[in-house]
């Protein structure tokens, strides 16, 4: 089994944003963060997901991740995503970070377990507080697709 832990943060909504990994396989684990400079927390909590099933090499091993995001655990486990996608992200928010998730659910169908945030839950606190750091960090990328939908709503 592989485990994945997330969170995402975000200084103000939008503002500047983090996420925050650890991902455990056999006793090991490696630990992931990146901030960006304007962003939003959903946006943050869905990038973390994708990014630690991006860093997997292959798909044998059940997945299972623990995240404190009902936007993310409810629009998987409950099938909005997949409606949503169905009528091409409609009204929707996020649908270049939707799009790029679905894909990789059909890869790897994970089993997602929901957390309740800042209930010191030791893998939640560990990623909230790495999503923070990045969110404080000089070292940011910048969300573009975020930042162009931003510039098109002025």
């Amino acid at each position: 089994m592989i485990e994945i832990f997330t969170d995402g943060s975000s200084k103000g909504n939008p503002g500047p944003g983090g996420y925050g990994i650890i991902m455990r396989f056999n006793g090991k684990e490696k630990e992931f963060s990146q901030g960006y400079r304007l962003t939003t927390n959903n946006r943050m909590e869905l990038l973390a997901i994708i990014t630690a099933l991006e860093q997997l090499k292959t798909n044998k091993y059940p997945i299972r991740i623990y995240s404190d995001s009902k936007y993310v655990i409810d629009a998987i486990t409950k099938g909005w995503a997949f409606n949503w996608q169905k009528k091409n992200f409609k009204k929707k928010k996020n649908q270049d970070l939707w799009e790029r998730y679905l894909k990789l659910h059909q890869k790897y169908q994970p089993e997602f377990v929901w957390v309740r945030g800042h209930s010191g839950h030791p893998e939640n606190e560990r990623c909230d507080r790495l999503a923070v750091a990045a969110a404080e960090s000089k070292d940011q990328l910048i969300d573009t697709f975020f930042e162009e939908q931003l510039q098109k709503e002025d």
